[in-house]
This record gives structure tokens, C-alpha cells and sequence, in this order.
């Protein structure tokens, strides 16, 4: 995998990771209302998750690449079409991330990290999102380090990322900031997503 292969997996990643959700309700939630510790132990668990399907994603596109090479250009399309998807919505997006952050009760760092996993692996807007993702980047990534990295940095991306957000949350101060360029993030996110389904369709 060469380095600007890469660059392209760790930016759709990143705008996975900072695309609201419940994902980030979930991570404000423990955030807010337990303080740091709650926000990364919700945060690296949730990262878990999408590291666990991440591997299954990519084990199952190699398989469906070398058994029936028309059915993985099936997925491919409905990948692009499905980040289009993404894209259209996050333009439209009304909320912004200020809508999904919302305290909640305390709790115990082991139920905010059960809800950081929980919120993950029963996502299946997750499972849509890597089928979409690994589509582009599992004919390149036939070797074992290449797999690992390609499983390994949406791991980290979304571990590091929602880190963040906890540490910036425990800050009452920064909130108001992060509420005031909601509708951007959003903005810039669907511009990026709908270029990157175009160039899906464009290389397959």
C-alpha cells in the first residue's frame, strides 16, 4: 500500500469518525455527565467495536473479491452510492453536531464503557459505512501488513478522535465553540463524502 493510499483510508476514516451520530451522543453523554475518565472509557471501547468490523468487513470483501469478482463490483457501486448517500445528508444536516450532544446520569466507567462498544457493534450504519470504505482498498491491501494497517487506522482514528471530544467536553468553556461550527463540520464533511463517491465510480 502506498503512502497516498493510505492518506485516502486515514481521510474517510477521520470523516467516519467525526460524522454525528449516536456514536457521539453516546461519548457527550458519558462526557458531560461522568467527566474525563467516563469520555475515553466510552471512547476506546467504542473504538473496539469498529476495529472488530473492521477485520470482519475485510476478511469478507477479500473473500467476495476472489470468488466472484462481479458481485464485489455490485458492492463496490453500492458503497459509492451509500457514501453519496451520506454526503446528501450531512449538506441537508439541521442539527449539526450540536443537536446530538445531551447529558445524561453518571455512571460507573464500566457501564460507559458497555455503552461505548454496545453503541457500535449494533450499529448497522457501521457495517454499511466499511462495505462502502474497504471496497476501495482491499484489491491493494492483499498483504498482512497491509490488512493490518487498513484495520488499524479506522481503530485508531476512532479511538483518538472521540478522545478528543471527551477531553473538550470535561472543558465546559470549549462546548459553546464546538455548538457554534456545528453546521460547518457538517457542511465540509458531505462535500468531502460525495467527492469521494465520485471517486469510487470513477476508479472502479
Amino acid at each position: 500500500m502506498t503512502f497516498t493510499i493510505w492518506l485516502s483510508l486515514l481521510m474517510i476514516c477521520m470523516l467516519g469518525a467525526m460524522s454525528p451520530g449516536p456514536s457521539l451522543a453516546v461519548v457527550a453523554k458519558h462526557s458531560l455527565s461522568g467527566g474525563k475518565l467516563h469520555g475515553i472509557a466510552t471512547s476506546w471501547a467504542h473504538a473496539f467495536g469498529v476495529g472488530v468490523y473492521a477485520l470482519l468487513t475485510l476478511l469478507g470483501l477479500a473473500v467476495v473479491l476472489k470468488q466472484s469478482p462481479l458481485l464485489f463490483q455490485v458492492i463496490t457501486y453500492s458503497g459509492a452510492a451509500y457514501l453519496a448517500y451520506l454526503g446528501i445528508n450531512a449538506l441537508r444536516s439541521k442539527g449539526g453536531v450540536a443537536a446530538k450532544l445531551a447529558a445524561g446520569a453518571s455512571a460507573s466507567l464500566a457501564e460507559a464503557a458497555r455503552d461505548g462498544i454496545m453503541i457500535s457493534i449494533l450499529n448497522p450504519k457501521l457495517a454499511l459505512f466499511f462495505l462502502a470504505l474497504f471496497s476501495q482498498f482491499v484489491a491493494v491491501g492483499s498483504q498482512f501488513s497491509d490488512r493490518a494497517i487498513i484495520v488499524a487506522t479506522p481503530l485508531l482514528v476512532d479511538g483518538l478522535w472521540y478522545t478528543l471530544i471527551a477531553l473538550i467536553l470535561s472543558r465546559p468553556a470549549v462546548l459553546e465553540k464546538l455548538r457554534s461550527r456545528a453546521q460547518l463540520i457538517d457542511r465540509l464533511s458531505g462535500v468531502v463524502l460525495l467527492m469521494l463517491a465520485l471517486r469510487v465510480v470513477w476508479l472502479a
